[in-house]
């Protein structure tokens, strides 16, 4: 005799079940490459490295205002932080939000030491101070909205070079072109893309 009223009811359950499982093994996984971390294991630096880097550098694009040079700074200076001090975490979102806010120090401490040097340059191009309020999910959507403000060659330049990291070889022989030409070309899209961020951020606060 067929049950029909109870199959509804069994496939929340279970895809529940598979999301809270997914998401244990998240945690151990994380929990698992901070241990290692901490011990100075360099295989598990280089995972954290390659997991971490694009989403890092995203994040540090927009606290930096579309500063790119600040925004890989920015990066290596938290991966750093991390060989020397990144000890237990509690699972994925506690490893990531412990990354992110070492990129919000790093970057608040980038900023203070620009304005008390001006001469390392000028007054007028430097960023916004990092908001420290702003959820890294608000930030990371103000990336990807001034992304797609772009033209699709723009955009896709950007995603090559800065989140592929594809060299401006590679991305010549992508577009059948000469590395001086995408050089060229990306230092125009950086330029509107530093522009489409600040913009939309000071629409926002």
């Amino acid at each position: 005799m067929p049950f029909p009223a109870l199959e509804p009811t069994m496939r929340p359950t279970v895809a529940a079940s598979s999301l809270q499982t997914s998401r244990s093994s998240a945690d151990a996984d994380a929990r698992r490459l901070a241990a290692f971390v901490a011990r100075g294991d360099e295989a598990a630096f280089r995972q954290l490295y390659d997991r971490y880097q694009s989403r890092l550098f995203r994040l540090a694009l927009v606290l930096g205002r579309g500063d790119e040079s600040l925004a890989q700074d920015t990066v290596q200076s938290v991966f750093v932080t991390a060989a020397a001090k990144l000890r237990r975490v509690d699972g994925e979102e506690h490893l990531w939000n412990w990354l992110a806010r070492v990129a919000r120090q790093q970057l608040a401490k980038a900023w203070r030491q620009r304005q008390r040097d001006p001469a390392v340059v000028g007054m007028a191009d430097l960023p916004e101070p990092p908001d420290a309020v702003k959820p890294d999910s608000v930030l990371e959507e103000s990336l990807d909205a001034a992304l797609q403000a772009m033209d699709a060659e723009e955009r896709q330049l950007v995603e090559w070079f800065y989140f592929d990291r594809l060299s401006h070889q590679e991305i010549a022989g992508q577009l059948n072109t000469t590395p001086k030409a995408v050089s060229s070309r990306l230092e125009r899209a950086r330029e509107k893309l530093r522009s489409l961020i600040a913009r939309r951020l000071s629409h926002e606060t």
